[in-house]
């Protein structure tokens, strides 16, 4: 099997920039004897002589002219390739691909955008919102923030926030519907569905398991709480979308003695190894600003 021309390249260019064998082990901290195997096997898989060697005298052949020519340059853009790829491991920059859901990503991490920019001048953000599943490496995408129950996948989650979630309805619906008191008289109301609802077919309240029924069913959050607004029924929702709707009596929490599952914002990133700085700083920067306790929960 003949060897790899490219790793003998180190080897053939210091050899002709000492000017001998033995100058260019010195400079690589080689013996001689090993140098001229590598510059031996270079030759062999090359299928060409690419020195002259003399006791005294080291010389190029034309072959040897032209390759090493070729190959200091090839070997020069390598090394400015590593020291681009190390700079972007220790210092942010360059384009930061992003995947966020639609709502969250418009009420909470939208608004951050600036900001980070402001921090990192070198880094460039591709933000998508869509509240579908991506594949990350697939897809080219750098960072996925996801929210509740994640799939085993082979991708680094790093937690970013708590996630709390409530049922709840309005004043007016309830006024004509009733107020249900316990989990199994949500059959008698209009149950209004999540279409990526990651927690399965039913809503999970204490020890309940409910499978909600009703004429909704949607894809977008805002769109929920849309109908949640318009007096149409009663929905499992996040904190971060209804906490000011709550708090201004707009909505109202139901079934609270029976608890619905507790989740996490996270960080998705393909692998944890060789992370780019941009990825790591972009990560650090929303824990910064989201806190033990994030906006929509204070």
């Amino acid at each position: 099997m003949r060897s790899d021309p490219f790793a003998h390249l180190p080897i053939f260019i210091a050899v002709i920039e000492q000017g001998s064998f033995s100058s260019a082990a010195s400079h690589l901290e080689m013996t001689p004897s090993a140098v001229s195997k590598r510059i031996a096997a270079l030759e062999h898989a090359l299928g060409t002589q690419l020195l002259q060697r003399t006791t005294r005298s080291l010389s190029l052949t034309q072959a040897g002219q032209d390759y090493y020519h070729d190959a200091q340059q090839a070997w020069t853009l390598m090394q400015q390739s590593q020291a681009k790829l190390q700079q972007g491991l220790t210092h942010p920059q360059g384009r930061l691909t992003l995947s966020v859901p639609a709502v969250f990503g418009r009420r909470h991490i939208s608004p951050l955008i600036p900001e980070f920019l402001k921090r990192y001048p070198k880094v460039t953000i591709d933000l998508g919102l869509d509240d579908r599943m991506v594949d990350l490496v697939q897809e080219g995408v750098d960072l996925a923030i996801r929210i509740g129950h994640l799939p085993d996948s082979p991708q680094v989650a790093t937690p970013l926030a708590p996630c709390e979630s409530v049922l709840c309805a309005s004043p007016n619906y309830l006024k004509h519907a009733g107020t249900p008191t316990r989990p199994e008289q949500l059959s008698d109301h209009n149950c209004l569905e999540y279409s990526y609802f990651r927690g399965g077919s039913h809503w999970q309240l204490g020890d309940h398991r409910v499978k909600p029924q009703g004429r909704y069913r949607v894809n977008c959050s805002d769109a929920l709480l849309d109908a949640l607004l318009a007096d149409c029924g009663i929905a499992q929702m996040p904190t971060f979308i209804v906490a000011e709707s709550l708090k201004q009596g707009q909505l109202v929490p139901l079934l609270t003695d029976y608890p619905l599952p507790k989740h996490k914002v996270y960080a998705l990133t393909p692998h944890r190894n060789g992370q780019p700085a941009k990825t790591r700083a972009f990560i650090q920067f929303l824990q910064q600003q989201f806190g033990e306790t994030p906006p929509w929960a204070r």
